[in-house]
């Protein structure tokens, strides 16, 4: 493979200055660079792949080198997907070892199942560049991504859907863990590049998988674009203004329910009853938040289809429903709660004696202690005359009915639990106490049974549920 130079206008432009080789587009990435961005001394890393957007970038940064003392790292990564990879390889450290560039290389040996998809690529492409920035503690991560890139991406999330965040692409500066992520060339298009390229003589390589029609990102930027900027050649200026704007009304909303996300969601519960009283802008950004919690690196497996799933889950008149997401995730409405699990868990029956303390499987604790104040429903008061020894505790069983303390009859406790709103996956697990002959006395935390004895003469046990 060989690398490419473009050499047409070759001689009007050998003699322009640095400067003068530089559109009004550089000059204004330059200085942003020189004079807003780096100071003296700082780690840099650069994502360079080889092509001409990596290699503009990294030869303007080798300008910016010779007025500010700066460190560059390249950082490259072979996804080992293509043949020419290995000889792209070849030309990017020998480019760095010429130019006195720290070069560090990764190569990527399988993907899941043989697959390649650009989702777990940009994955393992990130978590490469956060072991490089963290390794020389550099401040930025720096990427080519141009103007004519933001439009595309904006374009296929339009199309796909997406959060508000999502639709506006990316932006100039990202805060990712340690480092920022740079992407100076935002405001120019690929055709700007493309003339630095060749007024500086600056040799890249061609990913000719860019120009295959199968990549829905190819298809936007060879039958899309141009027919955009045929009706507007600054169309990247339009399409950057939208991502600014709608990263602005993003982050105050991001803001405002952040603030209301930590109210109403605890112990991987959101609270669907206080949810609803937001406006339905506020509550679905709610629910992405929510999704972020639980997908986290994952979320770009997220589509605006799961959030609306989940929005009509919230809405439906049905106490329980529940829904199945991506990595294997379970998403339950349960009454007023919105709860999350992921892949199936066995919830298996028990029956355990209750001696002096115990442990529940659900994590809780029953134990006898010796005095109280406490009248609630996570204490109880027993009379060793009324019930017969040794006290159990267990899971609900088929037809288990209990006498309510200040009520009439019996009530079975299926019933007690629907009319408490108790979660169907919790109802498997809640604990039921009982005598020898399998007389429910209690039901911690929840009722209390006519065999609770609150006078002080008729009760030689105490028992109580944290």
């Amino acid at each position: 493979m060989k690398w490419k130079q473009d050499t047409k206008k070759k001689k009007q432009d050998q003699h322009l200055t640095t400067n003068e080789k530089r559109s009004d587009s550089l000059k204004e990435v330059y200085k942003f660079l020189v004079k807003d961005l780096l100071k003296e001394n700082d780690n840099i890393v650069i994502a360079l792949s080889g092509g001409p957007d990596s290699m503009a970038l990294l030869f303007l940064l080798k300008d910016v080198q010779k007025e500010k003392r700066i460190n560059i790292i390249c950082a490259h990564i072979n996804h080992n997907v293509r043949k020419e990879s290995k000889e792209e390889k070849i030309f990017v450290e020998k480019i760095c070892k010429e130019n006195n560039i720290i070069f560090e290389y990764r190569k990527i040996e399988k993907y899941p199942k043989d697959q390649f998809k650009e989702e777990i690529a940009r994955q393992k492409r990130y978590e490469y560049f956060d072991e490089i920035a963290n390794k020389y503690n550099a401040k930025y991560l720096f990427t080519a991504h141009h103007g004519d890139d933001l439009i595309e991406t904006i374009l296929m999330r339009i199309v796909r859907g997406s959060t508000l965040k999502g639709y506006s692409g990316f932006s100039k500066v990202t805060k990712r863990g340690q480092y920022q992520i740079i992407r100076p060339f935002i405001e120019i298009t690929k055709e700007d590049i493309l003339t630095y390229n060749r007024i500086n003589k600056i040799p890249y390589v061609i990913d000719k998988s860019n120009e295959e029609d199968k990549y829905t990102r190819n298809r936007y930027r060879k039958y899309i674009l141009p027919l955009l900027k045929k009706e507007n050649k600054n169309i990247h200026h339009k399409f950057y203004k939208l991502s600014k704007t709608l990263n602005e009304y993003n982050s105050f909303i991001e803001k405002y329910t952040k603030e209301i996300f930590e109210k109403i969601y605890k112990d991987n519960i959101l609270n669907i009853a206080s949810l609803l009283k937001e406006e339905t802008i506020i509550q679905k950004q709610i629910i992405h938040l929510f999704l972020e919690k639980i997908y986290k690196k994952d979320i770009s497996k997220i589509t605006d289809k799961h959030t609306e799933q989940i929005y009509k889950m919230i809405y439906t008149k049905k106490p329980n429903v529940k829904g199945n997401f991506p990595n294997h995730i379970e998403i339950r409405k349960t009454y007023n709660k919105l709860i999350w699990k992921k892949g199936k868990q066995e919830i298996k029956p028990y029956k355990l004696e209750i001696k002096d303390k115990i442990v529940l499987p659900n994590g809780h604790v029953i134990e006898k202690i010796k005095e109280t104040k406490e009248t609630n429903n996570f204490v109880c008061h027993l009379n060793t005359k009324e019930i017969t020894l040794p006290l159990f505790v267990r899971t609900k069983i088929k037809g288990d009915k209990v006498s309510i303390k200040g009520m009439n009859g019996t009530k079975k406790i299926k019933d007690i639990f629907i009319n408490e709103k108790i979660d169907l996956e919790e109802r498997k697990t809640w604990p039921i106490v009982v005598d020898a002959k399998n007389k429910v006395v209690w039901i911690p935390g929840l009722k209390k049974t006519k065999l609770d004895n609150p006078k002080e003469e008729m009760y030689d046990i105490i028992l109580k549920y944290y």
